[in-house]
């Protein structure tokens, strides 16, 4: 029943998270958009007031105006749409997530013998610290870094050097699915905090200035814009993460963490392109192609360096029938594929089954290693190398 249970959860909650993601990414790219196509205003009266740039879009049959104040507006309307719930819910919605699908069983999904063997609870206390230990660096990098002429580039190396750090940390410590996941979690639980720590009590204090009749200080737009700023550029390396639990081959290999860092860096660098291609379009700046070819570049580098290795040549082939796959699943992969729990929908407890799911078998096993998950039931090299001989062509 607690299986049962937590599978429902595990549903309802990743349905929720995947709906709230959606409205806060869409926003994010929306207001990126919208302020790097902003053209100076043409009409006196806006500029008068103090307004730096306006947009003229047509969407679902009707025209929008939006007009952007830098620092504050004439006067304060009488209803003001704040942009925040989408931030939070999206966080309390992935860490509800994360808690039912691996801070549940961190014996399962947190822990690999092969990479560290250590309690449970320990476990869990590092990957929670790494979601807080990695906010507070990254903020005091943009509180102590961020002033001066060059200020953005030393955040923008801090941060990356933190990320470079996160990403090799996690990945010897923890089970690389859960290392993967563990570093677009940092990175969301800082864009969050971004909005709560930073962004919206800027904004607050603009608000409070303006209904008293007070100047306001522009120092609260400019700390919010560079804290979006970094939002925006973590937000595909985070999908990433989010998404790279159903890759095995992304996690599994020997320097994993080279890897993620790689793929992180090539979102980066296509979000670069998309950003500036706005300003292109108004003549702005450059076209942004490189950046979009180095993203490219480097998921092409990352496709030949994890290509599947030849297999070696091979001594006359042993006979290998069903019956001994399916004694080994029974004693290695039942207990979770099996009639009573049915992980991702797949049972082998049949030879039916079994015949069935043959090539996700030969995947998982022989070619990326990573089932049974963390090798938790010891599967052997022999018992690989039984799988390997069945599902060549002709010996099933």
């Amino acid at each position: 029943m607690e299986t049962y249970l937590l599978d429902w959860a595990n549903l309802l909650v990743r349905w929720l998270h995947v709906i709230v993601a959606i409205a806060w990414i869409g926003s994010s790219f929306y207001f990126v958009f919208l302020d790097s196509s902003l053209t100076p205003p043409e009409d006196a009266k806006l500029r008068s007031e103090g307004a730096t740039g306006e947009l003229w879009a047509v969407h679902g049959g009707g025209f929008y105006h939006p007009v952007k104040y830098a620092v504050s507006p004439p006067a304060l309307p009488p209803h003001l749409h704040w942009f925040y719930w989408e931030s939070y819910s999206t966080w309390l919605s992935g860490f509800a997530l994360f808690l039912v699908s691996y801070l549940w069983s961190p014996s399962v999904y947190l822990i690999d013998p092969r990479v560290m063997d250590w309690a449970p609870w320990a476990a869990v206390t590092a990957a929670l610290a790494f979601l807080v230990v990695f906010w507070v660096f990254y903020d005091l990098a943009c509180r102590f870094l961020g002033k001066g002429e060059h200020g953005d580039a030393r955040v923008g190396l801090a941060v990356a050097l933190l990320v470079v750090l996160a990403a090799w940390l996690a990945c010897h410590l923890f089970a690389g699915r859960a290392a993967f996941l563990l570093v677009g979690a940092m990175l969301a639980t800082t864009m969050s905090a971004n909005v709560a720590m930073c962004i919206i009590p800027g904004q607050r204090k603009v608000v409070a200035a303006l209904k008293a009749g007070q100047p306001v200080d522009p120092i609260h737009g400019q700390r919010g814009k560079q804290r979006s700023v970094h939002n925006t550029y973590f937000t595909l390396p985070v999908l990433f993460a989010m998404l790279s639990n159903h890759y095995s081959f992304t996690y599994a290999s020997a320097y994993n963490w080279v890897f993620l860092i790689l793929i992180m860096a090539a979102g980066a660098a296509i979000r670069q392109f998309f950003v500036l291609r706005h300003g292109y379009k108004l003549g702005r700046n450059a076209h942004p192609w490189p950046y979009a070819a180095a993203g490219v570049i480097v998921l092409l580098g990352l496709i030949v360096w994890l290509r599947p290795a030849p297999a070696p040549a091979a001594a006359a082939p042993q006979a290998v029938n069903l019956a001994q796959v399916q004694a080994i699943t029974a004693q290695r992969c039942v207990l979770c594929h099996g009639p009573a729990l049915q992980s991702k929908g797949v049972r082998l407890d049949t030879p039916e089954d079994l015949q069935k799911h043959a090539l996700q078998i030969y995947q998982q096993v022989v070619v990326s290693r990573v089932m049974p998950m963390n090798n938790a039931t010891g599967m052997t090299e022999a018992e690989r190398a039984v799988f390997a001989q069945w599902f060549k062509p002709g010996v099933k």
